[in-house]
């Protein structure tokens, strides 16, 4: 699904910075840190039609109004290691949404294993039948 097109893609991204909250002391408050990437799944050149339903139908919860997929990143200290967590957080994403879960085989149990859940419920059964009220002391 995604190969080549890694690299390729970085076209396609919008990135914006602002101040983020959290640890940094005075830092925060001077240095726009905080990292939005922001991809446009309907209007990208490089993902066919079936790659972008499969990622609006994945990633729903991500997609704005707008049809742009966000990821924010606001770890790190430095604006260039968010970005980085960014691309790297956007790609696994993709990586998720595209790859195609096995269907589940229908397998039957063992004899064996038949055999041994059989035994242990006469065994449980037989206990709690001596259990209990005997009639006269």
């Amino acid at each position: 699904m995604i190969g080549i097109k890694d690299r390729e893609l970085e076209r396609e991204l919008q990135f914006q910075a602002s101040r983020s909250g959290g640890a940094g002391g005075q830092n925060v408050n001077k240095v726009a840190t905080k990292v939005e990437l922001r991809f446009h799944v309907e209007s990208s050149e490089l993902l066919t039609d079936e790659e972008k339903t499969r990622i609006q139908e994945k990633l729903a919860n991500r997609i704005t109004n707008d049809g742009y997929l966000q990821v924010v990143c606001q770890e790190e200290r430095s604006q260039l290691q968010n970005k980085e967590l960014c691309i790297s957080r956007f790609y696994e994403l993709l990586r998720q949404a595209l790859t195609q879960q096995k269907k589940r085989k229908a397998s039957r149990p063992t004899k064996a294993s038949v055999k041994k859940r059989l035994e242990s419920k006469k065994k449980q059964a037989d206990k709690k039948a001596n259990r209990g009220y005997r009639g006269d002391i």
